[in-house]
């Protein structure tokens, strides 16, 4: 069974294991589809609102781009383990003769790009995903504005996990060029991640 189609408890039961995966990665992308999903609810509690009906059709869109955010997060749950799996697998491989060793590094590499590359994707795909949230806490109902600001966490802890993912990772690289192209890009996503939910939480606070 797919970690996504786990229930709640089922899920936090198997994070709470001796087993390394669901780890940061897959609960990163968790947090990424509560985010979305808590912010698709804000949209929808500001359709059919009368006081709202000059953004009734910008909110009708978000719905459906939320919607689609939330379905490629919950699938990124079960590829940040598959990644990991990926990885391990390599280093299980035989190591006995020059040619096993050489083979064996290869695949640790090419499968620790991998386990890099998906948490990085998660990042992206939950950083692209903060602007609409703002957009949606600002322009939609008032009376779920702390919800639009739960989801902008929540967001952001999806973003700053994940990158904590493509990191570590890193670490075990040879590449130099990859290495540095996306430690730079982590350095840029979380600085802008921050920033963008303090801007949101500053004005949060002046509707309350």
């Amino acid at each position: 069974m797919k970690l996504q189609d786990l229930t709640l408890k089922q899920f936090l039961e198997e994070t709470a294991g001796n087993n390394p995966v669901p780890g940061g990665g897959s609960v990163s992308a968790l947090n990424g589809a509560i985010a979305s999903s808590l912010a698709q609810m804000l949209a929808n509690l500001t359709i059919g609102k009368k006081n709202y009906v000059d953004v009734e059709e910008q909110m009708k869109e978000n719905v459906g781009k939320f919607e689609k955010y939330r379905t490629h997060f919950l699938n990124d749950i079960d590829r940040d383990s598959d990644a990991y799996n990926l990885v391990v697998g390599a280093f299980k491989l035989p190591k006995e003769t020059d040619e096993e060793k050489v083979l064996r590094g290869k695949k640790i590499q090419e499968g620790t790009k991998v386990a890099a590359l998906v948490p990085m994707e998660i990042a992206e795909r939950a950083f692209d995903m903060l602007d609409l949230i703002v957009e949606t806490t600002r322009k939609g109902n008032k009376n779920a504005v702390t919800d639009g600001c739960v989801a902008m966490m929540t967001c952001r802890t999806a973003v700053l996990g994940a990158l904590l993912n493509v990191r570590i990772n890193l670490g075990g690289l040879k590449d130099e060029a990859f290495v540095k192209e996306l430690a730079d890009k982590c350095d840029h996503i979380e600085k802008e991640t921050i920033a963008k939910e303090q801007e949101l939480m500053a004005w949060v606070k002046t509707q309350l």
